[in-house]
């Protein structure tokens, strides 16, 4: 398979209700470049414009901005424009068996923790993912002794899938993991935690990935502008492979159709846009993403 080259287009507009006097806001809304993911362009426009801003690296090695406006305002817009070339990862075929899972367990205690991207900063509890008995209770039947590590990870990416039911109105970000649970609904934040939750209270390490998905129109009717959404989906660490990304609420491995912003050890770590305001009032958000193929 040839690289695919991608057009972004994230539009998040704020309205409030009366004047914001101060607004101080960390963006991660630039796409990362890593093997198998270039950035050809990246343009970011915030209206009004911000005086005062500054591009880093999070702890992680995400591209973020982080600006202070101090003039008066009623209305904010972020704008970012990508155009980004993906190159084709290894299937799980190409991959070939790895270890049985219970093995990955013990050989991350081996691992170096001076290593780029270690696997420790995501083997524990962090705000939205908790480890839980029930997690473990539910993870069981795809984590069989013995099981390959990658095929018990597939497996469970699927009865994700199958066992939950997309819903964007039974969640909000901060419903709790145990509720997603016994609720059977939610978006694909709360798949992606609970998938985490599952692998972390196994002892596994597993990292949330923030990013979009190219979705397909219904047949003979066109794409809109505006209705793709930003997606959310796991890596989970695999000893002598890497970082190898599935997608629960999709069922499937992430492969030339998802695109990464970031990741880190849940949604608070690469939240697209966060920030303080001083005044305003009641503030209205609307968010609007377009993911356009050009190759």
């Amino acid at each position: 398979m040839t690289a695919i080259v991608y057009r972004v287009r994230h539009q998040t507009t704020y309205r409030y209700q009366r004047n914001v006097t101060l607004s101080q806001q960390m963006l991660h809304m630039m796409p990362r470049s890593f093997v198998t993911q270039e950035i050809l362009s990246n343009q970011l426009t915030i209206e009004p414009t911000p005086v005062d801003w500054i591009n880093h690296l999070d702890y992680f090695g995400n591209p973020t901005r982080s600006f202070t406006l101090s003039v008066p305002h009623q209305q904010l817009c972020v704008l970012a424009e990508s155009v980004v070339r993906l190159t084709p990862r290894a299937s799980l075929a190409q991959i070939g068996p790895t270890q049985p899972w219970e093995r990955q367990r013990a050989q991350l205690s081996r691992v170096h923790a001076g290593q780029d991207c270690t696997p420790f900063d995501f083997l524990y509890p962090s705000p939205h993912v908790v480890c839980l008995p029930e997690l473990a209770e539910y993870a069981r039947p795809s984590f069989l002794p013995g099981c390959d590590l990658l095929a018990a990870c597939m497996s469970l990416t699927e009865r994700i899938y199958n066992d939950f039911k997309f819903d964007s109105e039974a969640t909000t970000i901060s419903t709790p993991l145990l509720q997603v649970l016994h609720g059977r609904r939610g978006v694909c934040q709360d798949f992606a935690h609970l998938m985490l939750g599952c692998l972390r209270t196994l002892g596994l390490a597993g990292r949330y990935v923030s990013g979009y998905i190219l979705t397909t129109p219904p047949p003979g009717q066109p794409r809109m502008v505006g209705a793709d959404a930003s997606h959310a989906w796991v890596a989970v660490y695999c000893d002598g492979v890497g970082w190898v990304d599935f997608d629960p609420t999709n069922r499937c491995v992430v492969g030339e159709k998802h695109i990464t912003l970031g990741w880190g050890r849940d949604f608070s770590d690469v939240t697209p846009m966060r920030g303080l305001v001083l005044g305003g009032g009641v503030q209205k958000l609307q968010v609007a993403v377009t993911v356009e193929r050009q190759t």
